[in-house]
């Protein structure tokens, strides 16, 4: 694994889990959103530099 795409994932799946916390916790909806946005975009990102790169 590249070191880039590891740190992409990882970073999308904290994420992930903020998100999680967040709906338990019953913040604004806006900041939920922009959460999801963030950790899919890490993901995805992090994904597809391993099938581009490897």
């Amino acid at each position: 694994m590249n070191g880039l795409s590891t740190l992409l994932i990882v970073v999308g799946l904290f994420l992930a889990g903020g998100i999680y916390s967040f709906v338990k916790q019953k913040m604004p909806k806006s900041l939920i959103v922009l959460l999801s946005i963030a950790a899919g975009m890490c993901l995805v990102a992090g994904v597809m530099r391993l099938e581009v790169w490897s």
